[in-house]
């Protein structure tokens, strides 16, 4: 209910962004001369609709009698009906009513607009709907904001796609604001921006701080200025906007490192084909587990919360300073509303060094801890934990170290042939580990020939099984520790080698995701 009038139970579920409200959220947007999300806008559109609603409700108010059960009515007479919607009809005929516990009353014939017709009662003394419904003071704003609560989420979706073919409006960071608005940045202002960044050395600003080293008219609306400023960067491509999702950073591309522009060669995957049905239950539960920025999973069932999540470094993250942002790790990591690179600050959990770093959401990868990997002589298999940080667009990272120790781990070596060779060494450990991913490389140098070494990939798994069940007396394999070492010398998400031990005669399954080599690959 909504002062005097009832809106369908499914008005809003149904509700389909017209022009007039387009129209309205752009006054709207005119007169806070600020620059405001979908999300913000939906209130707006809420407040406006109802408005349309209760002034068309008073319309069709007007236009005949209201229908209340005491009243007499007579054939011809116009009737709105308050509880349809105040829908408008006309008395076609009038009899009187038949029940001795209601007393006299007649029995009205309405004809509506649609030409459906009803019966109603009339000249009832004793009747709920005999009171005329009155306006209730604060709930058109209370309402509003409920709705909003519950709705909110679909309306920002439409108005997002109504404004996105609207000509008459620009979006930076999420934001819309209408064009018309726009201060005129010049190109000699831009060359200032261009120059202040550079002297930035790469760091990225905020609007606010280079706005002030442009020459703008006094008097102008700050926020409509740095709007206007981030209209004209964005379509510059010497400027980068790098902000995580609510906060707008800029950056010179070309002083971007090289690999958040291109991704490492060590994470560079060539597709190759394969059949994700052939993965059994047990092998989708642990490829879930691996965290692998390359594994296309469906997210539906990972809508918790998650504030912490424990990594298992494989070999090519290692050598790239990277970490995988995967369905899992994504929640962690700023996102963005449309830049696919985002600056934000790695902390170390122990330390409290600050690291800066970049999320390159488009390929999935956090770049920037090569040096930290180093100083915590980390190895392929070590644990990472990555927890949200205290501060928007912080993020904890922490090895999970342990006193220098010497432990007996596999440990990798290139053979005279080209070939690598696995085999139960002691090595200094410093952190905790997966033992059926952890493997020990001496020289990262080494393993370079054969990672550019050109296998099919069949061949490539082959050998890598071969000598890893050299390495283990009944001569199984867990696909765990297939994977890891595959990616010693190929980047290879689990799918294609998980779905190659489960469906390649060269391959057999003995239990507990253990394979060994078949008789086709031994003969």
């Amino acid at each position: 209910m909504y002062g005097a009038f009832t809106l369908p139970t499914d008005y809003w579920l149904n509700l389909q962004i017209t022009p007039k409200d387009v129209e309205n959220l752009h006054t709207f947007l005119f007169e806070r001369e600020t620059p405001m999300t979908a999300n913000e806008l939906v209130a707006a559109l809420i407040d406006s609709r109802i408005a349309i609603e209760k002034q068309a409700a008073g319309a069709k108010r007007a236009a005949g009698k209201t229908y209340l059960p005491k009243e007499k009515f007579s054939a011809g007479d116009d009737v709105v009906f308050p509880a349809l919607g105040w829908q408008r009809g006309v008395v076609t005929g009038v009899r009187p009513g038949v029940n001795p516990a209601a007393g006299a009353f007649d029995v009205l014939t309405v004809e509506f607009e649609d030409r459906s017709a009803r019966m109603f009662a009339a000249g009832l003394e004793s009747h709920a709907l005999n009171e005329e419904p009155a306006d209730k003071p604060g709930e058109d704003e209370s309402g509003s904001a409920a709705l909003a609560a519950e709705h909110g989420h679909e309306l920002e979706k439409k108005i997002e796609a109504a404004f996105s073919v609207d000509d008459g409006l620009v979006k930076i960071a999420g934001r819309w604001f209408p064009r018309a608005l726009l201060v005129d940045i010049n190109e000699g202002q831009l060359n200032l921006v261009e120059a202040v960044l550079d002297m930035a050395g790469g760091e990225p600003l905020t609007t606010d701080k280079l706005v002030k080293d442009i020459d703008l008219p006094a008097g102008e609306n700050p926020k409509l200025a740095e709007f206007s400023l981030n209209h004209a960067m964005q379509a510059d491509e010497r400027f980068d906007e790098v902000g995580p999702a609510g906060q707008i950073l800029w950056c010179l591309r070309r002083l971007e490192p090289d690999f958040v522009r291109e991704v490492p060669p060590p994470l560079r995957y060539i597709d190759i084909p394969h059949d994700r049905n052939a993965l059994n239950p047990e092998m989708l539960a642990l490829e879930a587990q691996l965290d692998d920025e390359l594994t296309d999973m469906d997210e539906s069932g990972l809508r918790e919360e998650v504030t912490s999540v424990s990594i298992t470094l494989i070999y090519p993250h290692l050598r790239a300073g990277t970490l995988p942002v995967s369905p899992r790790t994504r929640k962690l990591f700023p996102t963005a509303y449309e830049t696919p690179r985002v600056r934000f600050t790695l902390v170390d959990g122990r330390t409290k060094q600050r690291i800066p770093a970049w999320v390159v959401l488009e390929h999935g990868y956090v770049f920037g801890l090569r040096e930290w990997y180093k100083a915590h002589q980390l190895i392929p298999g070590s644990l990472v934990q990555v927890r949200k940080g205290e501060q928007p667009g912080e993020v904890i990272v922490e090895a999970k170290s342990q006193r220098s120790a010497k432990d007996w781990v596999r440990t990798v070596m290139v053979g005279s042939d080209g070939g690598v060779v696995f085999a139960m060494l002691k090595q200094p450990i410093t952190a905790e580990f997966n033992d059926r991913m952890v493997v020990h490389v001496p020289d990262f140098k080494t393993l370079d020939p054969i990672w550019e070494k050109k296998r099919s990939f069949e061949e490539l798994l082959l050998m890598v099984m071969r000598e890893l069940t050299k390495s283990n007396p009944q001569g199984h394999v867990h696909a765990q520790e297939l994977y890891a070492a595959v990616n010693l010398v190929r980047r290879v998400p689990p799918a294609p080698i998980f779905a190659a031990l489960e469906s390649s005669p060269l391959f057999k399954h003995v239990g507990d995701l253990h394979f060994r080599l078949g008789e086709e690959a031994t003969a």
